[in-house]
Order: C-alpha cells, then structure tokens, then sequence
C-alpha cells in the first residue's frame, strides 16, 4: 500500500518556483530546490520525476496566479481596449516594483530554453500563444464595440503587442526604468488607437523656505 505524501505540494511549488524565478532553470541545482522545499532530492523525484517536470509544474502554479488570473479579470471588465492598456500598466508596475529584478518566470525561461529542447520550448510557446490570444480576441471585440478603428490584421496587431510585451519583461531586468518602460508601451498603444497609461504621481522635491 502506498504511503501518503506527507507534505503540502501547494507550497512545494511555491518555494520551487521562487528558486527557478530567481536563479533560473539551468543555474538551480537539485540541491537547491531540496534546500528550499525542505524534501530530499529522492522525494523530490518520486513526487514529480525530474528537474523538468517539477519545473514545468511551478511555472504552471506561478502563471495560474499571476499572469492567467490577470488576464482573466481583465478581459471580464467592459472595455476590451482598457484591457490591453491595463495589462501592460500593471506589468510596468510590477516590473519597477520589483526589486530584485527577477522579471518574469515564463519569459525567464523562454530566454534561456535550449534549443534542443523542443518539449520544453514547445510548452513555453504554449504560453506565450495565451497572451497572444489574449491580446488578440480584446482587440477584436474592441473594434466590434467601435473603441477602435478596424485593423487589417489583429493577429498581426496581437503578436506586435506580445513582442512589445517581451521587451519589456527583458528590458527591465537590465534598467527597470518607469519612464523606459513606459516609452516602448506608450507607442504600441497609441498606433492602435487604445487608451494611453494612467498617468503615475511622481514625488517633487520640498521648495526651499
């Protein structure tokens, strides 16, 4: 009979995951991920079978709470073009607020994946392809509301806005800059007619008395 797991997988993928996120799949050893998850690597194995496979299963747990949940809630709002904006003034956000320059898990890992590994690149095109849709079917319904003039192409238009978007993730690994940042957004934007950033409060220095 077998023996039951004694320990929270939930927060074995939590922990797994920061480490991937932090030091990237390639540079995080088996040591490592048994250090941070509290299990040996033969447990480790015998829960999810190899580095890939836990790998694959943390990216998935990091994305169902980031960027799925995001595109969910924003797409489920009235304006498919606010979506768009939106999406990208929250990854800014997110992006300068984060302090140890981590980026994004899944554009982390779509960088470095091996191009002998076509599994693994497979599943991570997978995702991208999501964002892709996502952007593509608001932009559709954005032009049926009439937020937008009509496109030639909105698949075009929609992988346009997915290399912008990676761009950015990469960019502010190096220069997390809200202003640099939010220049390459900005004009991606405002060529498709969608609503332009919020505008973001900057502190001014006290007047001398």
């Amino acid at each position: 009979m077998a023996r039951p797991r004694e320990f929270d997988e939930e927060m074995v993928l939590e922990a797994a995951g920061k480490a991937f996120w932090s030091h990237g799949y390639e540079a995080t050893s088996t040591r490592d991920l048994a250090a941070v998850t509290g299990l040996t690597a033969s447990s480790l194995y015998a829960a999810f079978g190899d580095k890939e496979t836990l790998f694959r299963r943390a990216l998935d747990h990091y994305l169902a709470g980031t960027l799925h949940a995001r595109m969910q809630r924003l797409e489920s709002g009235p304006s498919p073009a606010a979506a768009i904006t939106g999406f990208f003034h929250e990854i800014i956000e997110r992006s300068v607020g984060d302090r140890e320059m981590r980026g994004c898990m899944l554009v982390n890992a779509a960088v470095e994946a091996s191009p002998g590994d076509s599994g693994f690149r497979d599943a991570l095109g997978d995702e991208l392809g999501h964002i892709e849709a996502f952007f593509r079917r608001c932009l559709l319904q954005a032009q049926q509301q009439g937020e937008i003039p009509h496109l030639e192409s909105s698949s075009d238009e929609a992988s346009h806005l997915l290399a912008v978007l990676l761009g950015i993730r990469v960019l502010a690994r190096i220069k997390p800059e809200r202003k640099l940042l939010t220049a390459a957004a900005r004009q991606a934007l405002k060529q498709l007619h969608l609503p332009p950033l919020p505008a973001t409060k900057t502190t001014r220095p006290a007047r001398k008395p």
